[in-house]
């Protein structure tokens, strides 16, 4: 699934930009562009007038005239795409040679020590190092990432204002009835950074040591087992509704106000089951006082090679991943978009953001801003339809 074509991001849109890579620039002065449309003027007049000849009549002086100007207004027609597109790329041009021309601004929508925000942490840093301009972080917590989405997408889209974004934005899409942006529209894909699974993990006393166990016992003692979540309409929710879906079981699902408390909650046995996230829940595996029955990739991870994938173990189609990625607000000029993406893909290709991603259970998954733009339209529509099979909306 991985785009190998890093910064390579079509600046080109319709006849007009194509024909501009060919036509003089403004450079060339006002001189260039009048013999141009006197030209294609004199040459619209002589096909009025042989027109004219061929049925015999003749031309008065008013006529004469007013066939002039049509000519040099059909003229002027015939130009006005490569005009305008020229004026497009010698501005794209000027915009991409002074970028960035102040701080950096990376708006992070949960608060500092999260996942979000320190990867924005180390985006930025390498950001600063390639660019050779401060970045900032912004930290804009609350209402699941929507207030730090909505302050990125009524920002200027001039590149100095990005968001690190991640699976919760098609899912705030999926369970919120009205956002004050769209979650589409209002923002340009930048660059996607990574990608990681969950972990199913179980209390180590619940009598089911497997996924295809764990779904017999479900199948048989329907709404009793239990699984925890950082909240409604958060992604561990999401995880649990997206296999009690593809399993055919019904399972309860219990929110807590963060991850911590929902998972100290199922080694303690208060609930049956959890589907966490690596950097939370695998010091616990290791440490016995949970269990591992799956990791919901489709292949298996190299932190916990033993443990199945969710397909493997008997669940294909429960697949989920957390993931990252950089937004900006709409309109952003397509040259910095090049920039910032090419950026942003030869950091993902250095060792030492492989290491960053991996403490986080993932590993880099450089696209294009165009697939990045695809995995974003892909995820809502599959976290709106889960949603509404499992009647997923936000308290």
């Amino acid at each position: 699934m991985k785009d190998s074509a890093i910064g390579t991001v079509d600046t080109t849109a319709g006849i007009g930009a194509r024909q501009a890579a060919d036509a003089p620039g403004w450079e060339d002065g006002p001189n260039h562009w009048h013999n141009r449309v006197c030209s294609i003027g004199r040459k619209k007049l002589d096909l009025i007038q042989a027109s004219h000849r061929e049925s015999g009549t003749t031309l008065t002086p008013l006529h004469a005239r007013i066939c002039t100007a049509v000519a040099i207004a059909l003229a002027l027609v015939t130009l006005l795409p490569v005009c305008v597109a020229a004026q497009q790329h010698a501005q794209s041009s000027t915009q991409l040679s002074a970028y960035p021309t102040r701080p950096i601004r990376i708006i992070v929508g949960f608060l500092p020590g999260s996942s979000n925000d320190t990867l924005a942490r180390f985006v930025g840093g390498k950001l600063h190092e390639r660019l050779g301009q401060q970045v900032v972080i912004d930290n804009r917590p609350g209402a699941n990432g929507m207030i730090g989405s909505d302050l990125t997408a009524k920002a200027t889209p001039d590149g100095h204002t990005l968001l690190l974004m991640s699976v919760s934005h098609p899912m705030s899409a999926a369970v919120y009835a009205k956002l004050p942006y769209d979650p589409v529209k209002s923002f340009t894909p930048v660059a996607m950074l990574g990608a990681g699974p969950l972990v199913l993990v179980a209390n180590p006393s619940l009598a089911a040591g497997s996924v295809k166990a764990l779904i017999d016992l479900a199948t048989m003692k329907p709404n009793t087992l239990t699984y925890s979540s950082a909240g409604t309409g958060g992604i561990n929710h999401f995880g649990g509704a997206l296999f009690s879906r593809i399993a055919g079981v019904q399972l309860i699902h219990v929110p807590y106000k963060g991850g911590a408390p929902a998972l100290t909650d199922v080694m303690a046995g208060q609930v049956q089951l959890m589907w966490g996230t690596m950097p939370l829940t695998l010091t616990q595996v290791r440490a016995g006082k949970v269990k591992a029955l799956a990791v919901t990739s489709a292949k298996r991870s190299p932190l916990l090679p033993d443990t199945p994938t969710i397909g493997e173990a008997g669940a294909p189609g429960a697949e989920i991943s957390t993931w990252w990625g950089i937004l900006a607000p709409a309109g952003l000029p397509p040259a910095i978009l090049a920039r910032l993406n090419s950026e942003i893909g030869g950091m993902l290709s250095q060792a030492d953001s492989s290491q960053r991603l991996a403490a986080e259970g993932a590993e880099p998954w450089p696209l294009s801003s165009d697939a990045f733009a695809g995995v974003i339209k892909s995820e809502i529509e599959k976290w709106a339809r889960v949603s509404r099979e499992a009647n997923i909306r936000a308290e």
